[in-house]
């Protein structure tokens, strides 16, 4: 028995009615490709730095210290010292006050390998004054994008929000000042730090009363939010308060008295999963 040979238009049909092979969609508030690890300040634990080592891979780990504000700089601070005693076998410390040094290639070489950035605490518009704009910027985000970690603690963490958390060079209990953009590895966020210990736990507000679209974080010291895409999970000694409009408790909240919307908050600790893109805790 001879088949009929198919027609054009059948092997057409044939071809679109099969399913086709779609990519995740992209990550719409972490980053596409790499990791964050955005910790709350204070004197860290080993297992926080053990969390950039791992997810660096054995790379290169470069640290960025000019948030502090400190004339000069060894190569043991922000730090760096406790990444080689746990094992990190290159780390860098890399530091200028002057943009212009940040946007010549000699300044960014050791970055161009790295696997990790780390930035550690002090006044956050300290690193938007030194590398906003320049190669090095574009040099951090590079880490990123070919799948490296970038961390950071106090003003390491709120650097990494496109809003940029309590940045006013005059004083840091302004939380709308003279410098607001971040270096937005977290997109359409903003990132408080040392919220329990520093009693600033009702601050958020302040920035989303302005910017109620913003998703808002607040880790307490020795806490980090762990960002994978999309996904982010809390490590550490404390909590991260949730500023997201809504309200999660592990006893259920159908029976709680809350305040309005635009007032309230809730915490999660070590083991906790939050989808950024749904802005809900994964249960």
């Amino acid at each position: 028995m001879r088949f009929p040979t198919p027609t054009f238009s059948a092997a057409l049909l044939l071809l679109t009615s099969q399913p086709t092979m779609t990519r995740a969609a992209d990550p719409v508030v972490g980053p596409v490709n790499g990791s964050l690890v955005v910790v709350g300040g204070g004197t860290l634990s080993d297992s926080i730095y053990q969390e950039v080592i791992t997810r660096a891979a054995g790379g290169p780990i470069v640290v960025i210290p000019t948030a502090d504000g400190a004339p000069t700089y060894d190569q043991n601070a922000a730090g760096a010292s406790s990444f080689r005693r746990l094992g990190a076998s290159s780390v860098t410390v890399l530091h200028t006050y002057d943009p212009a040094v940040a946007d010549t290639d000699a300044f960014v070489a050791p970055l161009r390998n790295a696997s990790a950035v780390w930035f550690g605490g002090g006044r956050q518009w300290r690193l938007v004054d030194a590398y906003a704009g320049t190669k090095t910027e574009a040099a951090f985000q590079a880490v990123l994008d070919r799948g490296g970690v970038i961390g950071g603690s106090s003003a390491g963490a709120s650097i990494q929000g496109s809003f940029l958390a309590r940045g006013d060079t005059a004083t840091n209990q302004i939380l709308l000042g003279d410098h607001t953009v971040g270096f937005g590895y977290l997109r359409n966020v903003a990132i408080d730090q040392h919220v329990l210990v520093r009693g600033r736990i009702f601050d958020m507000f302040d920035i989303l009363k302005v910017r109620p679209e913003l998703l808002g974080f607040g880790c307490d010291e020795n806490t980090a939010l762990v960002v994978d895409g999309d996904d982010a999970h809390v490590i550490g000694a404390s909590y991260c308060a949730i500023y997201d409009g809504g309200f999660w408790s592990r006893e259920g909240s159908e029976e709680k008295n809350l305040p309005p919307k635009d007032q309230v908050f809730y915490f999660l600790r070590a083991g906790d999963r939050y989808d950024l893109a749904a802005r809900k805790v994964v249960e």
